[in-house]
């Protein structure tokens, strides 16, 4: 990670402490503040962009947890297939049944 994204980073984290919203101008401001030179104000921009209307708090919380919430719609997805298999299963057992499950020489 390079100087600017952890200086950004770091101001996010900081803004957040503070419960205030991150917002491009704010980022700088901190960033400036800490005497960072090198950080391209798109940094702060992205940034701001990517966590708005997000709590950075609860982003930091559920760090383990983000597999979670994407296993939910594949869960759906996968429980649709689920219902399908028994239904095949049925088929399949309705055409093998007359036919014998073994072979056995000479009968």
């Amino acid at each position: 990670m390079s100087t600017a994204e952890l200086a950004v980073s770091y101001a996010a984290l900081i803004l957040a402490d503070a419960d205030v919203d991150p917002t491009a101008e704010k980022l700088q401001t901190i960033i400036k503040a800490a005497n960072v030179d090198d950080v391209e104000p798109i940094w702060a921009t992205l940034f701001a962009k990517a966590l708005e209307g997000k709590n950075v708090k609860d982003l930091l919380l559920n760090v383990g947890s983000g597999g979670g919430a994407a296993a939910a719609p594949s869960g759906a997805a996968t429980g649709g297939a689920a219902a399908d298999a028994p239904a095949e299963e049925a088929k399949k057992e309705e055409k093998e049944e007359g036919k014998p499950k073994y072979f056995e020489p000479g009968i």
